[in-house]
């Protein structure tokens, strides 16, 4: 009986305590436990990048990434797929028409799909400030021009931002200092029939070549020289087959961000707003990126190759100019009144903004005649 009923008791203890624990438990739940919450819809955007990883491209669709995952508090990932991931360069553009990816970038191979965004491959148009060049070209004024954005959007394309990369630089197995030097000169250009036009001018023999097989084109000699961005010339391996790199400062390697049109159409105003700001947050942000790059990576062909660097004078270049002026016509005809427009809007702010370059001297010397006398200085400002 006494071992019965002190197996009872037992029980009866361990069952309170047991008791005790759950009803413990369950007081203090609400505080230590994490309160189940809504997971987080994820939405993807596809970014299709005409270059590899360390490229331009990819540092500016890294930042876009990451800006954009920030200002949605992580409800858009921005996928970025480099160069050879979805295709040629034609594929990707193909791929953001159609919207199986939502974003891409657009360079020289673009004028195949849309002829006015070949006013990005005229020689000599730009000041040669490249950090002025991105400005201008990111200016609303030119970034939103009516004739762009059409021009875009009839191939069911958005352009969002426009991004040069640092100067298209010249390789060569022979020097070229003037258009005699181009003679005969098999020199590739991307299926652009503005940049065709230009290098026939110079006196070359332009070639199309995917991008991808350019190394072997000219280590087979099936090409003599190739036009990039310092980068391209190193990261691809391009320096390593040809003999003199040749700068003139003609043009920019510029590529266009751009979204498929109905997908960007079909955003919220808050989504729109979103990559607004951020492209506009990434105008500086990009300028210093390509100097960065364009600049370690000549650091890193010069000290890999016997390779020379050609510096064109202004009176070489004069020469090169003088020959690039009729293609703005050519660029006219080929594209019809709307580029034309497009082209001359982009003229006249290259000419605005050069002589406005003469502007902050003169309101800094108002300004410091105005700290000797208010009046007199007024005064001065009013007759001016």
């Amino acid at each position: 009986m006494i071992l019965r009923n002190g197996l009872i008791a037992g029980a009866v203890i361990l069952l309170a305590a047991c008791g005790s624990d759950e009803q413990e438990t369950a007081a203090t739940a609400p505080e230590t436990a994490t309160p189940e919450t809504e997971e987080v819809e994820v939405t993807t955007w596809g970014f299709g990048l005409e270059e590899i990883e360390g490229s331009v491209q990819y540092e500016y669709g890294e930042k876009f990434a990451e800006l954009i995952n920030e200002k949605s508090d992580g409800e858009i990932e921005v996928k970025l797929y480099p160069y050879g991931q979805l295709g040629g360069l034609t594929d990707i553009y193909d791929q953001v028409q159609e919207g199986a990816i939502q974003l891409a970038f657009g360079s020289g191979f673009l004028g195949g799909t849309v002829p006015e965004s070949q006013l990005f491959s005229l020689n000599f148009v730009l000041t040669d400030d490249e950090k002025l060049n991105t400005e201008i070209l990111n200016d609303p004024a030119f970034r939103k021009h009516e004739d762009l954005v059409a021009a875009f959007g009839e191939r069911n394309l958005q352009p969002l931002a426009i991004v040069p990369e640092g100067w298209q630089v010249w390789s060569a197995n022979k020097a070229v200092r003037t258009p005699e030097d181009f003679d005969g000169m098999a020199i590739r250009v991307m299926d652009n029939r503005l940049l065709r036009e230009t290098y026939s001018a110079y006196g070359a023999e332009p070639t199309t070549m995917e991008y991808g097989e350019l190394f072997s084109g000219m280590q087979l000699g099936q090409l003599d020289g190739n036009i990039q961005p310092v980068f391209a010339h190193q990261e691809m391996d391009f320096y390593q087959v040809q003999d003199y790199l040749i700068f003139a400062n003609q043009a920019q390697f510029i590529a266009t961000f751009m979204g498929n049109k109905e997908w960007y159409d079909g955003l919220s105003d808050e989504h729109k707003d979103m990559i607004e700001e951020t492209v506009v947050e990434l105008v500086p942000y990009v300028h210093d990126v390509q100097t960065r790059l364009n600049t370690e990576r000549l650091d890193i062909i010069t000290e890999n190759s016997d390779i020379e660097l050609v510096y064109l004078t202004p009176e070489e270049r004069d020469a090169f100019r003088e020959l690039s002026i009729p293609v703005r016509d050519t660029f006219a005809e080929m594209v019809g009144e709307r580029g034309e427009r497009l082209m001359n809007a982009l003229i006249e702010q290259v000419e605005a903004a050069q002589s406005g370059d003469e502007t902050p001297s003169e309101e800094t010397d108002a300004e410091d005649g105005m700290q000797e006398s208010d009046e007199s200085a007024m005064d001065e400002a009013d007759a001016a």
